[in-house]
């Protein structure tokens, strides 16, 4: 059998990584080296171009903003072996815009929360771009690979029958998996003026704000499945989604 690393070791990324490998509802696991998310790619070297080939990277999904892509281009924008996609993703979660105009009041669940009730376009037409990707693995990422990435991957997770518990902690790896990144991030903010206290809040990845999340949609819309049905995704779709990560 085949033994596959969780966090795949990039020079010029911090946090890609793999939804593969986790327990479902029905006693199964998840599979390996279908989906992917990660925080920006525009530091990858031609080594590390390589390496994601190599693990079956075919689709790459930019959920960044236009100011964002401009100021750190993203490498598979024209690569012949990649069907390159760009939708912006509640682009105010960008860490660097969040903290420009944040206060210290400022809380990442509540942020969540407001994207799954607002964004839902953007987040049907990921999840759409998705099941249907062709064969290969498919890699949606964003700049810290924590937020909009987050978002996308609780409900991936939750769709193929993955628990609460280990959405929540697949949401916590950041913290734990992403230093370098974590530590130039917090840096470039710092740099810029913006208040420690601040910088904290918008970089952490506290399970509580995942499990918030979670709350939200079980709150007001019943289920994920539920959710998703609200999204425009009706039972084939939803299977087609699922079956990325079966």
């Amino acid at each position: 059998m085949l033994s596959y690393e969780r966090l795949i070791a990039l020079e010029g990324a911090h946090n890609v990584r793999d939804l593969g490998g986790y327990r479902t509802a029905n006693g199964g696991l998840t599979r390996w080296r279908s989906i992917l998310r990660g925080d920006a790619l525009h530091r990858l070297s031609e080594a590390d171009i390589d390496t994601l080939l190599d693990n079956g990277l075919a689709t790459v999904i930019d959920l960044r903003n236009a100011h964002e892509i401009a100021i750190e281009a993203n490498p598979f924008t024209d690569h012949a072996q990649i069907r390159y996609h760009n939708t912006p993703l509640f682009s105010a979660l960008a860490p660097v815009e969040m903290m420009a105009n944040a206060a210290l009041s400022f809380d990442m669940g509540d942020r969540y929360c407001q994207a799954i009730d607002d964004c839902q376009p953007a987040i049907a037409e990921v999840l759409k771009t998705i099941a249907d990707a062709p064969e290969g693995a498919v890699l949606f990422h964003c700049s810290a690979g924590k937020d909009r990435t987050g978002v996308i991957s609780a409900l991936l997770l939750a769709n193929a029958g993955v628990d609460e518990a280990t959405i929540v902690e697949d949401y916590a790896l950041t913290a734990t998996i992403s230093g370098p990144l974590i530590a130039r991030l917090r840096e470039r903010a710092l740099g810029r003026g913006t208040p420690a206290a601040l910088v904290d809040i918008v970089l952490a990845s506290e399970p509580r704000s995942m499990r918030q999340a979670l709350d939200h949609i079980a709150r007001n819309y019943g289920s994920v499945r539920d959710y998703l049905v609200r999204l425009g995704f009706d039972e084939p779709a939803m299977a087609r989604l699922r079956t990325r990560l079966s």
